[in-house]
């Protein structure tokens, strides 16, 4: 995956969401959809939709949604420690 991060079709084509109100929800719609294989496109999808939103005070109503967001990357995208028990 590239450094660039997701970029719906939707807005290359000029459909994105007609209000900050739509773009809260479509970003809770991602929170609440998301799984495990899905998690890299949805957290960069819901990023660009974050940076459409007009100002700060707006964007403070997405935060519970982001920080979810980022947790589920974390945890989903960890890599995975060797069972490999060491010999003393």
């Amino acid at each position: 995956m590239s450094g660039k991060g997701f970029v719906s079709l939707d807005s290359l084509l000029g459909r994105g969401p007609a209000s900050p109100a739509d773009t809260l929800e479509q970003i809770r719609r991602i929170y609440f959809k998301t799984t495990k294989q899905t998690i890299q496109h949805d957290f960069d999808h819901a990023i660009e939709l974050l940076k459409s939103l007009p100002d700060e005070e707006t964007r403070e109503k997405a935060t519970v949604y982001m920080e979810g967001l980022a947790q589920m990357r974390r945890d989903w995208l960890r890599p995975r420690k060797s069972k490999v028990k060491r010999q003393k």
